[in-house]
């Protein structure tokens, strides 16, 4: 059994050791509320220095997100030493931690590497219409350790840097124009000549295709029910689909006019009657 004597001994003990502790944990309370408040402003700051110079907006993602977690590591490490951790433990601390964090979460430093790799050597930017790790869609953001894309369907797409950056990148943005290729499939008794006379003149009619580099029509192949044709045109970029889905939809009303068969997937049954 405790005495009183002892008892409250330790009562005085405790109210003395809160005595001696409760400034600094005001003062870490403080540090850290008026810490979080200057780390916001400096983003802040940040952006505002980005919005008055023509930088790259995934530099500006990155870095903002880069000095973010860095400053709050400061924190952490300037309230840890005010709650009166000597700063050779801390290190001691950090240094042990970081160990373990880095072992445990390599896959999270390769993703923030390949980022820096993305920034680098910029195989995309924000805007641009890219096609990786089975995702297709608009670069909507570039952050430290993932991308964000905007897909066809307006999802958002969410993939590692780390991949990103090893793995193939298809940018359809990165040139002012691309070249379609479009299959049109005829019948064997199809005027093969007649047809690639139309598709041309489909070309010529569709404003937004380019004439130079000139359209073509070659045989791409002999398939078994059909002669496939293929279309070769060049368009803008901003023109590119506009002149897709034309084409598409006038090949099939003028390949009618013109009386020119498109073979589609067809089974002939045969009943045979036994006597």
């Amino acid at each position: 059994m405790i005495s009183l004597a002892q008892y409250e001994e330790h009562v005085d003990n405790a109210i003395n050791f809160m005595w001696e502790v409760l400034p600094d944990v005001i003062m870490a309370i403080i540090l850290l509320v008026v810490g979080l408040w200057v780390v916001k402003m400096i983003n802040k700051l940040v952006h505002k220095f980005f919005e008055k110079k023509d930088y790259d907006p995934a530099l500006e993602s990155f870095l903002q997100s880069f000095i973010k977690i860095a400053l709050k590591v400061i924190l952490f490490v300037l309230v840890i030493s005010q709650l009166g951790v000597q700063s050779s433990s801390l290190v001691a601390i950090i240094g042990a931690a970081g160990l373990a964090v880095g072992l445990a979460l390599q896959g999270s430093l390769s993703n923030f590497a390949g980022g820096v790799l993305i920034l680098l050597f910029k195989p995309f930017k924000v805007g641009d219409w890219i096609s990786a790790q089975g995702a297709e869609g608009t670069v909507k953001e570039i952050n430290i350790f993932y991308t964000k894309l905007n897909t066809f369907g307006n999802q958002l797409a969410i993939i590692p840097n780390g991949q990103l950056s090893n793995d193939n990148v298809i940018n359809y943005s990165a040139e002012p124009i691309r070249r379609d290729k479009i299959t049109a499939g005829i019948g064997y008794g199809s005027d093969i000549k007649k047809a690639r006379e139309i598709l041309l003149q489909i070309c010529k009619d569709q404003g937004n295709i380019l004439q130079d580099p000139a359209p073509m029509v070659v045989v791409g192949e002999l398939a078994d029910s059909s002669v496939n044709l293929s279309l070769r045109f060049w368009a803008k970029l901003e023109d590119f689909w506009d002149a897709h889905w034309y084409v598409m939809e006038e090949m099939k009303y003028r390949f009618d006019e013109a009386g020119i068969e498109i073979p589609f997937p067809q089974r002939d049954v045969h009943m045979i009657k036994e006597s």
